[in-house]
């Protein structure tokens, strides 16, 4: 039996930085949360999330400090072991452990990147703006048309992504009228948030957990009307904020290059065939996105090879440069990567000391999961949704299925709340600097989470039968 000042400690720890789980797999592991090593290991990781969440201030890239703290807390742990243990085995098990779970994450997003950025390159998501700026509609249509379409490409192409692009539009057509620009991003950043939730590919959390085998693809379908609520909600009352005007008229005419259209169309069959790879060969679905890779690989490769001639044939040294295809492997977002692997080891390590069990059992037992759950979104305003939703996964608690959808829902659509509780929000600050602030996102967080309960509500009601089906996680 822990010490009661070692529980109250943690109960408030799960409140505070919930990322403070993760379970190895077989032998026999020392308590070590009431040690030296338990506490020193959470001092180190909470200044190094400390750094993490001081980014834009500090300017010190989020990777660093979690890198740092992932190689110290695994070591202070070895050191324990193989003077109090004996068994070195154990402690490099679960570092391999660790490292696996971060190596098919990495993959699965090092493709979609790639993809993303090949995209980017040929001026898809340009061509998509420069369509919408042209349009003539108004100020009203423009807030909606960009929500929605925000909703609609971020279960495929990724919330960050779609919030950029969507961004880019609002600030375009609304360089005069800073107001459409900050309420457009906030609805952007909802709509970016929402839709990720009820797809693998639209936030890194729901990749997680379908990576980990808890919910089918087709399962997170589920999650569509709360994901739409949870948008239409603080829409409503935005929309009557946005002033009834029209922006001056554009002709602006952006043409995609070669072959822009039949990568679109190769992300899709990429996306297919990690989606059939996992469902019906039971795969890893980074398997089937890597051999997604290489159709783009094989792309570039003719796009490559045929590029003097399509030059000549135009007659113009616009695209003058061959498609390098390494050029987007480069241009992935590394930071970010790197910070994943941070903060698995992290919490890794923290889970190996021994406080999965402290924390699973006060909030999935003692609180309960349906309370749990929605805390899962508050904090995910607080701290960023990664680590919060890594907890919940690797402490692994015996739910329903229509509990694992919470858990999801929850912690993407959470983040929301607060502009520094999405990348995309802190994204869009860094975009629409000087008008889309902190505290201008605040002014609507109370609608924000009206929509958030009102989300919760709906996924209560209309998946009410799920929370009847078992999971094996």
């Amino acid at each position: 039996m822990h010490h009661p000042a070692v529980k109250t400690m943690l109960a408030l720890l799960f409140v505070l930085v919930p990322s403070l789980a993760f379970a190895s797999e077989g032998g026999e592991r020392l308590d070590l949360t009431a040690t030296w090593v338990g506490f020193t290991a959470l001092g180190i990781f909470a200044v190094a999330y400390g750094l993490v969440m001081a980014e834009e201030f500090t300017h010190l890239r989020k990777s660093k400090p979690v890198m740092l703290a992932a190689g110290v807390i695994w070591l202070i742990i070895a050191y324990y072991y193989t003077g109090h243990h004996g068994d070195h085995h154990l402690v490099a098990d679960a570092v391999h452990h660790n490292i696996m779970e971060f190596a098919e994450l990495f993959l699965f997003l090092l493709a979609a990147m790639t993809y993303i950025n090949a995209m980017e390159e040929r001026l898809v998501f340009e061509w998509l703006r420069a369509w919408l700026v042209r349009s003539g509609w108004g100020y009203r249509k423009l807030f909606w048309m960009t929500g929605f379409l925000a909703f609609a490409i971020s279960p495929v192409a990724d919330n960050l992504t779609t919030a950029l692009l969507m961004c880019a539009v609002v600030m375009a057509v609304g360089a005069d009228n800073p107001r459409f620009v900050a309420i457009g991003c906030i609805n952007i950043v909802v709509a970016a948030n929402a839709g990720g939730a009820f797809s693998p590919f639209g936030d890194i959390t729901t990749l997680m957990v379908w990576q980990n085998g808890i919910i089918e693809f087709q399962t997170f379908f589920l999650l569509f009307i709360p994901s739409l609520v949870n948008y239409l909600v603080p829409a409503y009352f935005m929309h009557k904020a946005i002033p009834d005007e029209t922006p001056p008229p554009s002709d602006e005419v952006v043409k995609m290059k070669r072959g822009a259209k039949r990568i679109v169309l190769l992300f899709l069959l990429t996306i297919a065939t990690a989606v059939s790879a996992h469902n019906f060969f039971h795969l890893p679905p980074v398997l089937g996105m890597m051999t997604g890779l290489a159709y783009l690989k094989f792309f570039s490769y003719y796009l490559y090879k045929t590029h003097e001639l399509s030059t000549v044939r135009a007659g113009t040294l616009e695209d003058s440069m061959p498609f390098d295809i390494f050029n987007k492997v480069a241009r992935a977002e590394w930071d970010t990567l790197l910070f994943f692997y941070g903060v698995i080891l992290c919490v890794g390590g923290l889970g190996f000391i021994g406080y999965l069990e402290l924390v699973s059992q006060f909030a999935y037992v003692d609180v309960g999961p349906t309370f749990a759950n929605t805390m899962v979104g508050v904090l995910s305003a607080i701290v960023d949704n990664i680590p919060v939703m890594f907890a919940v996964l690797t402490m692994n608690p015996d739910m329903s299925q229509g509990q694992w959808l919470l858990a999801t829902l929850t912690a993407g659509v959470g983040g929301s709340m607060l502009s520094i509780g999405s990348a995309a929000g802190v994204a869009l600050m860094g975009q629409a600097k000087g008008i889309y602030t902190f505290f201008e996102h605040l002014k609507w967080t109370k609608y924000i989470a009206l929509g958030f309960v009102a989300s919760i509500v709906a996924h209560l009601i209309v998946n009410f039968w799920t929370f009847s089906i078992p999971v094996s996680g």
